[in-house]
């Protein structure tokens, strides 16, 4: 098998106001929190958003430790629907100290290109940043940071720059090809 460079950047926000939201894409999008943890419905996601972008860190994921990543407390799901049907969604991910990561972020395939994509980062970074209001006991979101790598989108950086983000490292790193894994075994997208 052979390798592929991947170039890894970590972007950060430091205060709310360096949110620099999106316009709203139309009346036909909502996003809505999914408050009940789901193993199944949160793997539907990562691989449907994922799948062709080579997010494979997850799949091997047992029941178990989905449920065990869901159940923590402060952790939350973001979902964006289009005229009902998910379109992508947003997860957040608290850390010690007021930290919180925007764990993973995108769009399933057939919804990008249309200005989702910015109006979800926001909704989910200002969720990010209070966090803390819906979770009793944690602190006040200090800092949100997030990571996106060469594999990801065309777009994505973009994104992530007009929505107020600075890049804070970058590492490169030599990792093995895998092929895009599709959205469910043997779908691979190519």
């Amino acid at each position: 098998m052979s390798n592929v460079t991947v170039t890894t950047w970590s972007l950060e926000q430091t205060a709310p106001a360096d949110l620099l939201p999106a316009a709203a894409p139309g009346a036909d999008v909502s996003i809505v929190r999914s408050e009940v943890p789901s193993p199944e419905f949160s793997r539907f996601l990562y691989a449907s958003v994922g799948g062709d972008i080579r997010w494979t860190d997850r799949l091997g994921w047992t029941y178990a430790r989905w449920r065990e990543f869901l159940d923590r407390p402060g952790v939350e799901t973001w979902v964006a629907y289009d005229r009902g049907t998910p379109a992508g969604y947003v997860e957040l991910d608290p850390q010690d100290d007021g930290v919180v990561e925007i764990a993973y972020f995108g769009l399933i395939p057939a919804f990008r290109g249309r200005r989702i994509g910015g109006h979800l980062l926001s909704y989910g970074t200002a969720r990010a940043w209070d966090l803390a209001r819906r979770w009793p006991g944690r602190a006040e979101t200090k800092r949100v940071w997030l990571h996106t790598c060469s594999k990801d989108g065309e777009h994505a950086m973009d994104n992530y720059l007009k929505r107020g983000f600075t890049p804070f490292d970058t590492k490169v790193e030599e990792e093995p090809e895998v092929p895009a894994p599709g959205p469910w075994p043997g779908a691979r997208v190519e």
